[in-house]
C-alpha cells in the first residue's frame, strides 16, 4: 500500500506466532522433513475432532473428515456438488466478497436474507438486542420462491462479528431441513470471542442436522496461519460426502506440511496463547468502540468475535464508498463496505488485530479526515 499507509482491512493480525507453532516449524526445518508427505489417515482429523469435544461438546464423526487448503476452495466443492449450475444458495447479507464472487463466478445465484441492526427498544426476536438480526421467515420464503438447495451460515459472521445464538442457528436448522437444504458452516472464526459469547457448532444440533452440515474450520485466523493454506471440512452430508470422494484426490491438491506441523501445535500446546490473544483482542475491541462515539457520523456495534469491526458511515456524508475517502485523505486502508453485498454501501471493515499505539494512529487519522468536514 505504501510506507503512508496503515493497512487496516485483511483479516490476518500484527502478532508475532504462537510459541507452540514457531518451535513446531523449527522442529521442521532442523529434522529437514520437507518432503512429500504419507498419511495413512487424514492427518488433521483426529485432532479436529478432540478440539471440537473439548471445546464444544460436540463429538464429529473421525471419518467424515476431509482436507481442503481454502475455506473458499471447500465452499466452491459443495456448491458444485449439491447446487446445480444457475440454482441458488441462501445466505445473510452482507457477506463474506469471496462467497460471493464463487458463487457470481460458477453462475449460482445468492438468495440474501438481511442481517440488518437491532431495534434496542425491542424486547424479543432474533438477536435480541445484541447488534444484529435477521428474519427467519422471511428467509424462508426465499428460499421457497427460488428453490435454494444451499444454506450458508457464517458464524461468527463477517462482517458483522455477530455470534448467533442456540435458537437462531435452530430457526436455520429447521428452515433446511422443511427444504432439504445442505448446510455450509463457516466457523473459521469461532475461537475469537467477546464477553459472554458462546460460540454453538452447527452440526452440533443434532444428528438430522449434523447429517445435511458441512463444517469448515482451520486455526487460520485465530492463530494467524493464513499463508500455510490448511483447513478442514467435516462433511456430514453423505450425499455429499459420497459425491466429494469420488473426485480424483488431485482435485484438492495436497495438504502443506508445515501447515499441518502448525495446526497440530496450534490446537494441542497452544490454547494458553490464543487465550491471552482473545483478552488483548477484546481490550483493542472495547478501546476502538470508545474512540469511535468520537467520529462524526460514524457508528459501530461491538462486534461479539472476531477482531473486524463493521463501520456504519452512512452518517458522514461520503456515500456508499467511505474506504476510498479514507485511504486517500487518511491513508488508511479499510475494505470497502460495498465488496460484502447487499446492505454494505457507506459501510467499511476495519480490522483491530494490532496494538493500541497502531490502533490509536489509525483513529487519529480517521478523525483528522473527517475534521474539515464539520467545519
Amino acid at each position: 500500500m505504501g510506507p503512508d499507509v496503515i493497512p487496516a482491512g485483511i483479516a490476518e493480525t500484527d502478532f508475532g506466532p504462537c510459541p507452540a507453532v514457531t518451535e513446531a516449524v523449527h522442529g521442521m526445518l532442523e529434522r529437514g522433513d520437507l518432503g512429500y508427505p504419507d498419511w495413512p489417515v487424514e492427518p488433521l482429523a483426529e485432532a479436529f475432532c478432540g478440539r471440537m469435544g473439548s471445546r464444544h461438546g460436540w463429538h464429529p464423526d473421525v471419518a467424515h473428515v476431509r482436507h481442503v487448503c481454502d475455506l473458499i476452495q471447500a465452499f466452491q466443492v459443495v456448491v458444485e456438488l449439491a447446487c446445480p449450475p444457475g440454482g441458488a444458495v441462501a445466505l445473510h447479507v452482507p457477506n463474506y466478497p469471496p462467497f460471493l464472487r464463487s458463487l457470481h463466478a460458477t453462475g449460482r445465484r445468492a438468495v440474501g436474507c438481511p442481517l440488518v441492526p437491532a431495534d434496542p427498544d425491542r424486547a424479543g426476536g432474533s438477536g435480541g438486542a445484541r447488534g444484529w438480526v435477521f428474519d427467519a421467515e422471511r428467509l424462508e420464503e426465499a428460499v421457497a420462491k427460488t428453490g435454494a438447495s444451499v444454506l450458508l451460515v457464517v458464524n461468527p459472521h463477517n462482517p458483522t462479528g455477530r455470534v448467533l445464538s442456540r435458537e437462531e442457528l435452530t430457526s436455520l436448522a429447521e428452515i433446511a431441513s422443511r427444504h432439504d437444504m445442505v448446510v455450509v458452516s463457516d466457523e473459521l472464526h469461532a475461537e475469537l470471542l467477546h464477553g459472554s459469547a458462546r460460540h454453538v457448532p452447527f452440526a452440533s444440533l443434532g444428528d438430522e442436522v449434523a447429517a445435511r452440515t458441512v463444517t469448515i474450520t482451520s486455526a487460520t485466523k485465530s492463530f494467524n496461519l493464513g499463508g500455510l493454506r490448511t483447513a478442514v471440512a467435516h462433511v456430514g452430508d453423505a450425499r455429499v460426502r459420497s459425491a466429494w470422494d469420488r473426485l480424483p484426490p488431485e482435485y484438492f491438491g495436497s495438504l502443506n506440511v508445515v501447515g499441518v506441523e502448525a495446526t497440530l501445535a496450534a490446537w494441542r500446546e497452544g490454547d494458553t496463547w490464543l487465550a491471552a490473544t482473545c483478552r488483548h483482542l477484546t481490550a483493542m475491541r472495547d478501546h476502538l468502540v470508545a474512540r469511535v462515539e468520537a467520529l462524526p457520523g460514524v457508528a459501530l456495534r461491538p462486534p461479539e468475535a472476531t477482531y473486524l469491526a463493521w463501520l456504519d458511515c452512512r452518517g458522514t456524508g461520503l456515500g456508499d464508498d467511505p474506504a476510498r475517502f479514507f485511504l486517500e485523505e487518511a491513508r488508511v486502508e479499510l475494505v470497502p463496505g460495498s465488496e460484502f453485498g447487499a446492505g454494505g454501501a457507506g459501510h467499511a471493515s476495519l480490522n483491530f488485530g494490532t496494538g493500541v499505539r497502531i490502533l490509536d494512529e489509525i483513529v487519529d487519522r480517521l478523525a483528522a479526515s473527517l475534521a474539515p468536514r464539520q467545519g
